[in-house]
């Protein structure tokens, strides 16, 4: 027996056939749409859930240590490639080079090394350059125009003290330079003055060397 048109209960009579396409059609695209969000949020789930499992599951560890670097080492290369002869400054436990290479100061080109303090907590550093065929006024450049207050002996070198203005130095607290034949070595950075004169003490023999050589 056949069924019975629906009743629309607004109109009060049956369903047309167009009517009752109509009406399945859109009952259709509803339930379509709704299946595309249900899709959608239980693909972002899964996604997130991958994340999550990436985040937890890959071990992370820490980063391998950099290896120290040997600042005899790297002077000796650098002394080979310039045919001169390159300093190479020390510091005792407490310190870490932090970068030893060739490094340009407008016209005069300089073998740098950079120390730091090993501690984690410990702030400072130290630079010992030595400016290749440096001019007088080569120190004061680097110390952004700051001229020497006086001079200082540490180990028979007699080497200028700066006068520091932290507001145009930035973190620059301590600087002395001295000549070293065709050559002049500046220390200079924020750190206590035994750090200081230690730095110099240990290239007293290189600079008393170049010295002589120069003769």
């Amino acid at each position: 027996m056949a069924r019975e048109p629906r009743i629309v209960a607004e109109l009060g009579r049956p369903e047309t056939p167009d009517e009752t396409a109509a009406r399945k059609a859109e009952s259709s695209r509803v339930y379509r749409s709704s299946q595309n969000v249900r899709n959608l949020v239980a693909a972002l789930l899964v996604t997130l859930g991958v994340v999550v499992v990436i985040m937890f599951a890959v071990p992370r560890g820490t980063p391998p240590a950099r290896e120290p670097i040997d600042v005899a080492a790297v002077a000796e290369r650098v002394s080979s490639s310039e045919s001169r002869v390159v300093i190479a400054p020390e510091l005792a436990d407490g310190w870490t080079v932090n970068k030893a290479g060739i490094e340009g100061s407008g016209s005069v080109r300089a073998f740098t090394v950079v120390y730091a303090p090993s501690g984690v907590d410990d702030r400072g550093f130290l630079r010992v350059a030595q400016g290749f065929d440096a001019d007088e006024s080569w120190p004061a450049r680097v110390l952004s125009g700051a001229a020497p207050q006086d001079t200082v002996t540490i180990d028979g070198i007699t080497w200028d003290r700066y006068e520091l203005d932290p507001d145009r130095t930035g973190n620059i607290s301590v600087a002395i330079a001295t000549d070293a034949g065709p050559d002049t070595v500046l220390i200079y950075g924020t750190a206590p003055d035994d750090a200081l004169e230690e730095t110099a003490r240990s290239v007293t023999d290189q600079i008393t060397a170049l010295r002589e050589e120069a003769e």
